[in-house]
Order: C-alpha cells, then sequence, then structure tokens
C-alpha cells in the first residue's frame, strides 16, 4: 500500500514541480486526518523517498530512480568499447548531498561561459557556511545578486570574478553575502 501512495505522491510532485502540503497528502491519499500524513512521512522519511528541512517542508529525495552506469564514452579518439553494465547510480544522490540545504537555479547571463556554465543552464546550489577561495557562489553583493568564483586577497579582502574575460572582477563597496555554493550544472539538449 506504501508503494501506492509513493507513487500518487512522486506523481504530484513530477505534475506540479513541488511536494503537496499535508493538507494535499491528506486530500490526495484519503486520508482523514493530518496525524496519518504525518505517520507516512515519517515512514517515506525512513526509507530516504523524502526529506524534511528545517520548517518541516517536505524535499523529494532519489525521484528518479536508479540508472544503469554502463562505463566509459572516448571523448578524443574512438576505440572499440562493450556495452556491460558496470553499476547503477541515482542521479539525486549523485548531485545532491543534503537535499534541505539545496535548491535550483536557472542562470541568466554569460560571466561564467568559461567554468562551462551557459545562460539557460540549471545550476544545484548548496547553503554553505564556509565556501573556500575558487568555489563557484551565489552572492549578494552591494544589494544585487550573482554567481562567480569567490576568490580571497592577501590580507582576507573577498571578491568575485567572472569566468569570462569580458567582464571585470567585482570588488565589493559595503557588502558581500554568500548565499550558496554550485555543486553540479544541469543542461539539456
Amino acid at each position: 500500500m506504501i508503494d501506492s501512495y509513493k507513487s500518487k505522491i512522486i506523481s504530484f510532485y513530477k505534475t506540479r514541480k513541488r511536494m503537496p502540503s499535508y493538507q494535499e497528502i491528506m486530500s490526495l491519499l484519503g486520508f482523514k486526518s493530518k496525524n496519518a500524513v504525518y505517520k507516512l512521512v515519517n515512514k517515506l522519511v525512513a526509507e530516504g523517498v523524502v526529506s524534511k528541512d528545517s520548517q518541516g517542508r517536505l524535499t523529494p529525495n532519489n525521484l528518479i530512480g536508479e540508472i544503469p552506469l554502463l562505463g566509459l564514452v572516448e571523448a578524443g579518439i574512438p576505440t572499440t568499447a562493450e556495452e556491460s553494465v558496470l553499476d547503477t547510480m541515482s542521479l539525486d544522490s549523485y548531485l545532491i548531498s543534503d537535499p534541505s540545504k539545496t535548491y535550483i537555479l536557472e542562470v541568466k547571463g554569460d560571466s561564467m561561459i568559461e567554468a562551462g556554465i551557459q545562460e539557460g543552464d540549471l545550476v544545484i546550489v548548496e547553503r554553505k557556511n564556509e565556501p573556500k577561495d575558487g568555489d563557484i557562489v551565489v552572492a549578494e553583493v552591494d544589494g544585487g545578486w550573482t554567481m562567480k568564483y569567490l576568490r580571497k586577497k592577501p590580507g582576507k579582502r573577498l571578491f568575485l570574478e567572472p569566468a569570462n574575460k569580458n567582464y571585470k572582477p567585482i570588488y565589493p563597496e559595503y557588502d558581500l553575502k554568500i548565499a550558496a555554493v554550485v555543486k553540479g550544472v544541469i543542461r539539456k539538449y
């Protein structure tokens, strides 16, 4: 029965691009009380299907499932290869280490093209307290938001560096707050 509940919740997520609220789960599954929803959610958390953030909101985990990992593909000189299933992997667990701190942003602009990040790409970002020099970060600088490399000058002065020679580094005049670190890029062809 729990598999039926899971599939309805996953279907809701895939259709609406968001997880249902507890009230919506109650209605979706025909439950009579939020307590029943609470118990189901705890089972789904224990199974790793969903996570709860600090506010109790649901975050999906491993909704794609396992995909076969067949081997390597040559990006240089062609070689002969045999297809064999080496393993399986979940894109969710490969790309996301902490779902409660992770979100996705769509990229606008071309200041990071030399880092392989293009306009229209999606970036997976994770809220982090201590980004490192050289991380690609999402930052608020002097009241505006941007994505750049975080750099540290001698004397601990932080600045943001683009990955496009047509742009100049950004040195904050007043304030620099790092919101998240880029963990991956998704591009659909």
